[in-house]
């Protein structure tokens, strides 16, 4: 298959290698050093065994690489109004996106039959151009469950974890024959692919327990057990969390476990540095608005009050617009 990745760092790179191992033709958009390395000797997936070299072609200008089978979309939500500008030579009418991305996707109440069915969230899409761009109808949600690293560029490294869980953006109670083929192309390339029927929920959950480490850690540059170990902190929290949850309540994306259940398990993963840590440290963009601003914006609109994720949103963005990494107000 003629498989695009857009975005082609950690987790991108890591569908790219996998893929282009597995006999996929693989194609990806990219930019600055990554596209110079990409174009230059390919993509590099080290392995406990060895490192594998994968022959991949690159461009920074999508018209290049034409109409694709499956385009697996792995950007942070700062580079999402870039897609929604040069995203469109990629798709033609049996294309399927699938969206590898973290935070609340922007499609997330556009397919029928979903709670407030219609609604654009104006912090992820706020002129609907992504929409327009990418028709709902030939969209994949993906729940990334796992960790991995571009130590440089056009390295890929797999840190932990191997699960990704894909659906249809409604939750039609029950798996599509689509969804199915790609969680066998996806397991054939080495993944703990699954199906899922309610893909919603399953976005909202893993989104409810990293809404608060992500952007906690950015500001005080903790470690994620440091900030489970502070008790005022870890109430703070604890408080999100259950603001989040009685949201997820009101959009049909119920959470069964408690905030501390969940804590108990990130704790469990030891001493990490978050995705947004590092972004940070790097000087990247942060995507404030995928992983906090959303919910609150969700939480205006189911009528759900959201003090303590108002302070998160205000501090975060903040914290991150005096050094640059978010837009000003």
């Amino acid at each position: 298959m003629h498989i695009a990745i857009y975005g082609a760092g950690a987790i991108g790179g890591l569908f790219a290698a996998r893929l282009g191992l597995a006999g996929h033709t693989i194609s990806a958009v990219a930019r600055g050093k990554t596209l110079q390395v990409l174009q230059e000797r390919g993509l590099t997936l080290q392995l406990p065994d060895g490192d594998r070299q994968v022959a991949i072609r690159a461009e920074q200008d999508p018209h290049l690489l034409g109409v694709q089978d499956i385009v697996i979309l792995a950007v942070k939500s700062p580079a999402l109004p870039s897609v929604a500008q040069h995203i469109a030579p990629l798709i033609g009418p049996d294309t399927l996106v699938i969206t590898a991305m973290n935070g609340v996707p922007w499609w997330f109440f556009e397919a029928p039959g979903v709670p407030y069915h219609g609604t654009c969230l104006h912090s992820i899409d706020p002129d609907g151009a992504l929409s327009r761009a990418i028709p709902i109808a030939q969209v994949i949600g993906c729940v990334v469950h796992l960790s991995s690293s571009a130590p440089q560029a056009g390295v890929i490294r797999l840190a932990s974890g191997n699960r990704l869980i894909l659906g249809e953006p409604a939750a039609a109670g029950q798996i599509s024959a689509r969804v199915l083929a790609l969680v066998a192309l996806l397991t054939q390339a080495g993944f703990e692919a699954v199906g899922s029927a309610d893909v919603r929920s399953d976005i909202w959950y893993k989104l409810w327990g990293n809404m608060t480490m992500n952007p906690i850690s950015a500001i005080t540059g903790a470690m994620a057990d440091k900030i489970l170990d502070d008790p005022l902190v870890n109430a703070y929290c604890l408080n999100v969390m259950q603001e989040a949850a009685s949201i997820g309540a009101r959009i049909a994306c119920p959470i069964a476990q408690s905030g501390v259940e969940r804590n108990q398990i990130t704790r469990k993963l030891g001493s990490f540095k978050t995705s947004m840590l590092q972004d940070v440290e790097a000087g990247k963009a942060l995507e404030i608005d995928a992983l906090v601003a959303v919910v609150r914006e969700i939480g205006q609109l189911t009528g759900t009050p959201t003090p303590t994720i108002d302070s998160l949103l205000g501090l975060s963005r903040l914290f991150a617009r005096t050094r640059g990494l978010y837009p000003a107000a």
